[in-house]
């Protein structure tokens, strides 16, 4: 088991909601952090006010005014520093969606050893360069928010940037939000899901560098 004092901050999830029910979605993968040995942390960023998609009356512009990145950011940080006190010495963080934006903000040493983007909405070429830490970027074939156009940006900025690690990848034949809003009885959308989480897991394991093995 990995050392305990490597905590992955497993909470920027999609604007719509942190999981349908615990077992599906963002839990299904904190499952898997968990059972890695990892301690995983699940904070409610949205504070049970996912966005409803449908309202006419509450657009996503509206809807942001009450949950901007920039605020679940700094509560983010003080979860950190927290963390920090504790004596926990090495943090990755995975953001999808909207969380994607929450979790670049944090992409420097100060906060995190290791970051992680799954289909990210609101993160811009200059969040891009801005990052200071190993960041792999998982995006989707078909995905109006974050378009393989521009994660191929994203990837030219990581490639030439002799000082982080950067690692993207364009999954085939999905759509945004399938690592964890996918349909359980459809195999080739649980395929592609797991071979995500697969994919978060091994990057967290390279980055957070377990100290000691039991």
């Amino acid at each position: 088991m990995y050392h305990t004092l490597n905590f992955v901050l497993g909470a920027s999830y999609e604007a719509f909601a942190p999981a349908r029910k615990k077992g599906e979605g963002a839990w299904k993968l904190a499952d898997k952090l968990a059972a890695a040995g990892f301690c995983v942390l699940v904070p409610d960023f949205l504070h049970r006010d996912p966005y409803q998609p449908g309202n006419p009356e509450r657009t996503m512009q509206e809807w942001l005014k009450d949950h901007s990145p920039d605020n679940a950011a700094e509560e983010a940080k003080t979860i950190i520093e927290n963390l920090k006190r504790r004596a926990v010495s090495k943090i990755a963080a995975v953001g999808f969606c909207w969380g994607a934006k929450v979790v670049v903000e944090l992409a420097t040493p100060d906060y995190l050893q290791a970051a992680m983007l799954c289909h990210p909405s609101f993160v811009t070429v200059d969040d891009i360069w801005n990052v200071k830490v190993p960041i792999a970027i998982l995006g989707a074939e078909q995905d109006r928010i974050s378009p393989p156009e521009l994660l191929r940006q994203f990837e030219e900025i990581l490639h030439s940037n002799p000082v982080v690690d950067g690692f993207v990848k364009i999954f085939p034949n999905v759509s945004h939000g399938w690592t964890v809003r996918y349909n359980p009885e459809d195999p080739e959308a649980v395929k592609a899901a797991e071979e995500a989480h697969q994919d978060i897991l091994n990057w967290i394991v390279q980055h957070l560098k377990p100290e000691t093995l039991e």
